[in-house]
């Protein structure tokens, strides 16, 4: 998709009989993160919300369904699998994971929900997007990004070897976060463009846009109605902590924190 160019856009109408539904993003579930696993799994197994939507990077990083049976790896299947038995756990790529595949959702019982999806529930309607293809300034990750989604590459990278997909996903990494040191200030890096956010919006007949991915936690009018709402990354494993996630009822959204969050 180019910079001009506007998504198609996925409904999900959610049941009626629905008391709530809860919304988390950017957990970059890891092994060497084991109390971020902990709040996660103590979350999905102990709410009460009818459905959990993660709206992208549930993981650190997914180099391919076929990798799934690894120690970790399979820890996450189980935990899915588990909370998929009671609530409809809705999964939404993200920059981090959007390898994850039809195997992985399927052992697993979890929905693939569509960037972006427009929801409707409660009477209302919210558009829900991890966040990434709206930060138009990064100008290098846009091309990346493009990239990466493309189906030839991704054929052509999960055919190579894990220990070879894994190294190249480390070099991307790393790659990455020296990108991000050089950086004065977090806050340059490119946010949500909000000229895009509106023509979303507009286009969806909505108004409010709820995304993750920019670890910036907070809302922002976006002139007129409009509105967008961004979800917090989740690190239990740092000092101070953090996480939250929003949940949608019949009386709107309130931010909130994961029961597992200590």
């Amino acid at each position: 998709m180019s910079a001009g160019a506007l998504p198609d856009f996925a409904v999900y109408e959610a049941p009626a009989h629905w008391r709530a539904i809860e919304f988390i993003s950017d957990l970059h579930l890891a092994a060497n993160l084991p109390r971020t696993f902990e709040a996660c799994e103590a979350h999905l197994f102990g709410t009460d919300a009818d459905a959990v939507f993660i709206l992208g990077d549930l993981f650190e990083v997914w180099i391919g369904d076929d990798t799934r049976d690894q120690p970790f790896e399979r820890r996450c299947v189980e935990m899915l699998r588990q909370a998929s038995r009671h609530r409809v756990i809705g999964f939404m790529a993200g920059n981090r994971d959007f390898l994850v595949g039809p195997a992985l959702l399927a052992e697993a019982g979890v929905e693939r929900l569509h960037d972006p999806t427009l929801l409707r529930a409660f009477g209302g309607q919210w558009l829900l997007t991890h966040g990434d293809a709206l930060c138009l300034e990064d100008v290098e990750y846009q091309a990346f990004r493009r990239t990466v989604r493309d189906a030839a590459w991704q054929q052509a990278f999960l055919a190579r070897p894990i220990e070879e997909r894994a190294g190249i996903a480390r070099a991307i990494r790393s790659e990455s976060r020296a990108r991000q040191s050089k950086a004065p200030d977090r806050q340059v890096w490119a946010d949500v463009d909000a000229t895009a956010a509106c023509r979303w919006l507009d286009a969806a007949g909505c108004t409010t846009l709820i995304h993750g991915h920019t670890h910036r936690p907070g809302e922002q009018a976006l002139g007129g109605a409009r509105r967008r709402i961004v979800l917090s990354d989740w690190d239990l494993d740092a000092t101070p902590s953090r996480a939250d996630l929003l949940r949608l009822d019949a009386h709107g959204l309130q931010r909130r924190s994961p029961l597992g969050r200590r």
